[in-house]
Protein backbone atom coordinates (compact mmCIF):
# COMPACT_ATOMS: atom_id res chain seq x y z
CA UNK A 1 0.00 0.00 0.00
CA UNK A 2 1.31 3.44 -0.90
CA UNK A 3 2.94 5.19 2.05
CA UNK A 4 3.44 1.97 4.02
CA UNK A 5 6.49 -0.26 4.35
CA UNK A 6 7.35 -3.21 6.56
CA UNK A 7 9.03 -2.32 9.83
CA UNK A 8 12.51 -3.48 10.62
CA UNK A 9 12.77 -5.79 13.60
CA UNK A 10 14.60 -4.30 16.58
CA UNK A 11 18.25 -5.34 16.37
CA UNK A 12 18.10 -6.22 12.64
CA UNK A 13 20.52 -3.63 11.28
CA UNK A 14 22.67 -5.15 8.59
CA UNK A 15 24.47 -7.42 11.06
CA UNK A 16 27.10 -10.07 10.35
CA UNK A 17 26.03 -13.65 9.75
CA UNK A 18 27.08 -14.82 13.21
CA UNK A 19 25.36 -11.87 14.87
CA UNK A 20 22.20 -12.57 12.87
CA UNK A 21 22.33 -16.22 13.98
CA UNK A 22 22.67 -15.20 17.63
CA UNK A 23 19.79 -12.73 17.31
CA UNK A 24 17.61 -15.48 15.86
CA UNK A 25 18.59 -17.88 18.66
CA UNK A 26 17.80 -15.26 21.30
CA UNK A 27 14.44 -14.28 19.85
CA UNK A 28 13.40 -17.93 19.38
CA UNK A 29 14.40 -18.69 22.97
CA UNK A 30 12.52 -15.66 24.27
CA UNK A 31 9.43 -16.64 22.27
CA UNK A 32 9.53 -20.16 23.71
CA UNK A 33 9.89 -18.83 27.26
CA UNK A 34 6.92 -16.51 26.88
CA UNK A 35 4.84 -19.32 25.37
CA UNK A 36 5.64 -21.82 28.12
CA UNK A 37 6.09 -19.63 31.20
CA UNK A 38 4.49 -16.26 30.40
CA UNK A 39 6.19 -12.89 29.86
CA UNK A 40 6.64 -12.35 33.61
CA UNK A 41 9.25 -15.15 33.64
CA UNK A 42 11.23 -13.62 30.79
CA UNK A 43 14.71 -12.59 31.98
CA UNK A 44 17.97 -12.08 30.14
CA UNK A 45 19.53 -14.91 32.19
CA UNK A 46 16.77 -17.36 31.27
CA UNK A 47 16.91 -16.38 27.60
CA UNK A 48 20.69 -16.71 27.47
CA UNK A 49 20.56 -20.20 29.00
CA UNK A 50 17.85 -21.40 26.63
CA UNK A 51 19.53 -19.85 23.58
CA UNK A 52 22.94 -21.25 24.53
CA UNK A 53 24.67 -17.88 24.39
CA UNK A 54 26.33 -15.68 26.97
CA UNK A 55 24.30 -13.13 28.92
CA UNK A 56 26.58 -10.45 27.48
CA UNK A 57 25.45 -11.41 23.98
CA UNK A 58 21.81 -10.85 24.95
CA UNK A 59 22.70 -7.54 26.60
CA UNK A 60 24.69 -6.27 23.59
CA UNK A 61 21.90 -7.26 21.21
CA UNK A 62 18.85 -6.03 23.12
CA UNK A 63 20.04 -4.18 26.23
CA UNK A 64 17.63 -5.55 28.83
CA UNK A 65 14.30 -7.30 29.36
CA UNK A 66 12.37 -4.32 28.00
CA UNK A 67 14.46 -4.37 24.83
CA UNK A 68 13.76 -8.07 24.41
CA UNK A 69 10.03 -7.58 24.83
CA UNK A 70 9.93 -4.75 22.32
CA UNK A 71 11.92 -6.85 19.84
CA UNK A 72 9.47 -9.72 20.27
CA UNK A 73 6.54 -7.34 19.79
CA UNK A 74 8.17 -5.91 16.65
CA UNK A 75 8.75 -9.36 15.22
CA UNK A 76 5.22 -10.50 16.01
CA UNK A 77 3.97 -7.41 14.22
CA UNK A 78 5.90 -8.09 11.01
CA UNK A 79 3.88 -11.10 9.91
CA UNK A 80 0.67 -9.24 10.69
CA UNK A 81 1.90 -6.20 8.76
CA UNK A 82 2.67 -8.38 5.77
CA UNK A 83 -0.82 -9.88 5.94
CA UNK A 84 -2.66 -6.54 5.84
CA UNK A 85 -0.28 -4.87 3.41
CA UNK A 86 0.41 -7.64 0.90
CA UNK A 87 -1.69 -10.67 1.85
CA UNK A 88 -4.92 -11.87 0.28
CA UNK A 89 -8.14 -9.86 0.64
CA UNK A 90 -10.15 -8.88 2.54
CA UNK A 91 -7.34 -8.23 5.06
CA UNK A 92 -4.89 -7.48 2.27
CA UNK A 93 -5.32 -5.30 -0.84
CA UNK A 94 -8.12 -5.97 -3.30
CA UNK A 95 -11.25 -5.63 -1.16
CA UNK A 96 -13.40 -2.50 -0.59
CA UNK A 97 -12.27 -0.23 2.29
CA UNK A 98 -15.08 -1.25 4.66
CA UNK A 99 -14.40 -4.95 4.17
CA UNK A 100 -10.70 -4.35 4.82
CA UNK A 101 -11.44 -2.32 7.94
CA UNK A 102 -13.66 -5.08 9.30
CA UNK A 103 -11.05 -7.72 8.47
CA UNK A 104 -8.28 -5.66 10.08
CA UNK A 105 -10.14 -5.37 13.36
CA UNK A 106 -11.14 -9.03 13.40
CA UNK A 107 -7.55 -10.13 12.69
CA UNK A 108 -6.20 -7.76 15.36
CA UNK A 109 -8.57 -9.23 17.93
CA UNK A 110 -7.85 -12.83 16.89
CA UNK A 111 -4.07 -12.38 17.09
CA UNK A 112 -4.37 -11.64 20.81
CA UNK A 113 -4.58 -15.42 21.24
CA UNK A 114 -0.99 -15.71 20.05
CA UNK A 115 0.73 -12.33 20.44
CA UNK A 116 -1.36 -10.62 23.12
CA UNK A 117 0.82 -11.45 26.11
CA UNK A 118 3.95 -10.19 24.37
CA UNK A 119 2.24 -7.03 23.10
CA UNK A 120 0.79 -6.22 26.51
CA UNK A 121 4.08 -6.85 28.29
CA UNK A 122 5.87 -4.55 25.84
CA UNK A 123 3.24 -1.85 26.40
CA UNK A 124 3.75 -2.14 30.15
CA UNK A 125 7.40 -1.13 29.77
CA UNK A 126 6.52 2.54 30.18
CA UNK A 127 3.02 2.46 28.70
CA UNK A 128 1.86 2.43 25.07
CA UNK A 129 4.25 4.34 22.80
CA UNK A 130 2.03 6.16 20.32
CA UNK A 131 5.10 7.20 18.33
CA UNK A 132 6.42 3.65 17.96
CA UNK A 133 6.68 2.73 14.25
CA UNK A 134 4.19 -0.12 14.74
CA UNK A 135 1.60 2.27 16.16
CA UNK A 136 2.27 4.80 13.41
CA UNK A 137 1.86 2.16 10.71
CA UNK A 138 -1.40 0.91 12.21
CA UNK A 139 -2.84 4.42 12.26
CA UNK A 140 -1.61 5.11 8.72
CA UNK A 141 -3.29 1.96 7.46
CA UNK A 142 -6.54 2.78 9.24
CA UNK A 143 -6.41 6.38 8.02
CA UNK A 144 -5.98 5.30 4.39
CA UNK A 145 -8.97 2.96 4.61
CA UNK A 146 -11.05 5.63 6.35
CA UNK A 147 -10.21 8.09 3.59
CA UNK A 148 -11.50 5.52 1.13
CA UNK A 149 -14.81 5.68 3.00
CA UNK A 150 -14.73 9.50 2.99
CA UNK A 151 -14.85 9.60 6.80
CA UNK A 152 -14.42 13.19 8.09
CA UNK A 153 -11.10 13.69 9.86
CA UNK A 154 -9.75 10.19 9.11
CA UNK A 155 -6.52 10.81 11.04
CA UNK A 156 -8.38 11.42 14.30
CA UNK A 157 -10.72 8.51 13.60
CA UNK A 158 -7.65 6.30 13.10
CA UNK A 159 -6.47 7.16 16.63
CA UNK A 160 -9.91 6.29 17.98
CA UNK A 161 -10.07 2.96 16.19
CA UNK A 162 -6.52 2.00 17.15
CA UNK A 163 -7.40 2.64 20.80
CA UNK A 164 -10.12 -0.02 20.50
CA UNK A 165 -7.47 -2.49 19.31
CA UNK A 166 -4.95 -1.78 22.08
CA UNK A 167 -3.58 -5.10 23.33
CA UNK A 168 -3.90 -4.19 27.00
CA UNK A 169 -7.55 -3.22 26.56
CA UNK A 170 -8.46 -6.28 24.50
CA UNK A 171 -6.82 -8.66 26.96
CA UNK A 172 -8.50 -6.90 29.88
CA UNK A 173 -11.89 -7.30 28.22
CA UNK A 174 -11.19 -10.95 27.45
CA UNK A 175 -9.59 -11.98 30.74
CA UNK A 176 -11.35 -9.81 33.31
CA UNK A 177 -14.68 -8.99 31.70
CA UNK A 178 -15.26 -12.36 30.08
CA UNK A 179 -15.82 -10.95 26.60
CA UNK A 180 -15.30 -13.43 23.79
CA UNK A 181 -13.46 -12.70 20.56
CA UNK A 182 -16.79 -13.07 18.76
CA UNK A 183 -18.36 -10.36 20.90
CA UNK A 184 -15.42 -8.00 20.43
CA UNK A 185 -15.36 -8.60 16.67
CA UNK A 186 -19.10 -7.94 16.45
CA UNK A 187 -18.63 -4.65 18.30
CA UNK A 188 -15.83 -3.70 15.90
CA UNK A 189 -18.06 -4.40 12.90
CA UNK A 190 -20.82 -2.22 14.35
CA UNK A 191 -18.36 0.59 15.06
CA UNK A 192 -16.73 0.77 11.63
CA UNK A 193 -20.00 0.16 9.79
CA UNK A 194 -21.53 3.11 11.66
CA UNK A 195 -18.56 5.29 10.67
CA UNK A 196 -19.03 4.29 7.04
CA UNK A 197 -22.80 4.89 7.16
CA UNK A 198 -22.35 8.32 8.76
CA UNK A 199 -19.80 9.26 6.13
CA UNK A 200 -22.17 8.15 3.37
CA UNK A 201 -25.05 10.12 4.87
CA UNK A 202 -22.91 13.24 5.13
CA UNK A 203 -21.89 12.97 1.47
CA UNK A 204 -25.49 12.45 0.37
CA UNK A 205 -26.80 15.43 2.34
CA UNK A 206 -24.00 17.64 1.03
CA UNK A 207 -25.06 16.94 -2.53
CA UNK A 208 -22.76 16.96 -5.57
CA UNK A 209 -19.64 19.05 -5.36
Amino acid sequence: MQGEELLRVTGDDGERTDAARNRRLILDAATELVATCGPERLTTDAVARRAGVGKGTVFRRFGNRAGLLHALADEAGRSFQHAFMAGPPPLGPGAPPLERLIAFGEASIERMRFDGQILRAAEQQGGPDLEHPTQQLTRLHLSILLRGLHVPDPDLAAYQLSAFLNAGLLLHLQEHRGMSNARLAASWRVLVSALAADAGSSRSSAGPL
